[in-house]
């Protein structure tokens, strides 16, 4: 049935979130609903929620919270919570939101449009975290689309089958299940029809894609997109270092629009914590793989995870951690405290970390990685490297000469996913511009394109 209107979507979490929600508010279009930034303007309000970690759910539960006094008002108001969370909480979560309609689990999507149905039709609260046999597939609608977004996600599987005691994602997104190739290959040709020029491939450990189908290897499904027309840049995530292969090294190293970027989470540089994590592999076993990469790829970026403060982890267990970030160099992590969640192992393990020692261990991380990217980062002042252009900057930086007032500042990132500012009134968003690097600091490189150098 259509319906008229305006649907907001809010997105927290991760990627595969960003993803998720443009599949909703595909669906919400094809419904009649037309999308608005206004929140108090919506007639339906949907939020896709993530659980990874317990701000995430609070955060989730507080956006929603705030509708109760718009809904006293609208009394048609249809609001919705989505994915992890949804699928954690269940009808819970109509304890701490009543004015809720919807909790739509991470594999129920193809059933939201007959549940707005359903509360249209004066149904008051709808609970859907069943399984589905079939990942939901739809094309990219290009109602959707921001055309100012050059650079897309697209989810190649779904759910994760390591179980690492730290985390949710089996619970809340299921046993591991992958796409069609064919089908992933025909929405990655929609979008570089559409002008995308940049496509991430998703997954909680794409080196395992296809693997329990029987379908092609991960490298092979990089070999297909790598042919398709109008993409440019193609990039993945995650990989599970246990999984890692030569012939993905080979793929990074060959096809030339895949980027000469990994991000490969670790987690901690501790053999004994590794093993409480139930990650599958050993710091030597890491750090082999990296020399690999290496080997074959010397000009890689890599990125990668870190766990602070896991239970039981000691000042040497966090050394150990330090010392692998000092042996590898990444040129950029992303860190956390831990943080239990209550459908994972670890939350029932002993000996938790003091809050304040998570705090002091991460800015100890921190504090040090920020040093090594700055550093690797320097290296690159001097050098012209290929940007491909993502929007207009507002940042400015003393001691940057930007050039003529008149110039726009412009931002794009590398192939090595470095942010670079640069000012130009001759680019458009999706340009690829090779800039010459002038300046480096800890997060952002600043240049001038070689057309207007200065």
């Amino acid at each position: 049935m259509k319906y008229s209107g305006y649907a907001y979507v809010n997105t927290i979490g991760c990627q595969m979130n960003v993803y998720d929600s443009e599949k909703l508010a595909a669906i919400l279009t094809a419904y009649g609903f037309e999308k608005t930034d206004d929140m108090d303007k919506a007639d339906i309000v949907v939020c896709n929620t993530c659980s990874i970690r317990h701000k995430a759910e609070e955060k989730a539960f507080s956006f929603l919270g705030r509708f109760a006094k718009n809904k006293k008002r609208d009394p048609g108001l249809i609001t919705v919570m989505a994915g992890c969370v949804a699928q954690q909480e269940g009808a819970k979560a109509f304890d701490r939101l009543p004015h809720l309609n919807i909790v739509l689990g991470t594999r129920a999507f193809e059933r939201f449009g007959q549940h707005i149905d359903a509360v249209k039709s004066g149904k008051r609260q709808i609970v859907d975290i069943q399984d589905s046999e079939m990942i939901y597939e739809s094309l990219p609608d290009a109602a959707c689309f921001d055309e100012t977004k050059i650079s897309r996600f697209v989810t190649i599987m779904q759910g994760c089958e390591n179980f690492c005691t730290y985390c949710v994602v089996p619970y809340v997104r299921g046993r591991e299940r992958s796409r069609s190739p064919e089908k992933i290959i025909e929405e990655i040709a929609v979008l570089g029809q559409s002008n995308v020029k940049e496509i991430t491939l998703l997954g909680q450990n794409v080196n395992s894609y296809g693997c329990k189908e029987g379908e092609i290897s991960f490298p092979r499904l990089l070999s297909k997109v790598n042919q398709v027309d109008g993409i440019r840049r193609i990039r993945f995530a995650t990989s599970h270092p246990k999984d890692l292969s030569m012939e993905l090294i080979r793929a990074i190293k060959e096809l030339d629009k895949v980027c000469s970027h990994l991000h490969l989470p670790v987690q901690s540089g501790s053999d004994r914590i590794l093993k409480k994590m139930n990650r599958g592999y050993t710091k030597k076993e890491y750090l082999q793989q990296i020399n690999e990469l290496k080997q074959a790829c010397p000009d890689i970026a890599l990125s990668t995870d870190i766990i602070v403060g896991f239970p039981s982890e000691t000042l040497d267990d966090f050394n150990e951690t330090l010392d692998l970030l000092k042996a590898v160099e990444f040129d950029s992590i992303f860190a956390f405290a831990y943080s239990d969640r209550s459908s994972a192992p670890a939350s029932k393990f002993p000996d938790q970390v003091d809050e304040q020692e998570k705090k002091d261990r991460l800015n100890r991380l921190l504090a040090f990685q920020e040093t090594v990217t700055e550093k690797k980062n320097r290296v690159l002042t001097g050098k012209t490297l290929s940007v491909l252009v993502e929007g207009e900057s507002y940042k400015k930086r003393d001691g940057f000469d930007p050039g003529p007032d008149n110039l726009k500042q412009m931002y794009g990132r590398t192939e090595s996913n470095k942010i670079v500012h640069f000012p130009s009134d001759h680019v458009k968003i999706g340009d690829m511009v090779e800039v010459t690097i002038t300046h480096a600091y800890p997060h952002s490189l600043w240049g001038h394109p070689l057309e207007c150098k200065t």
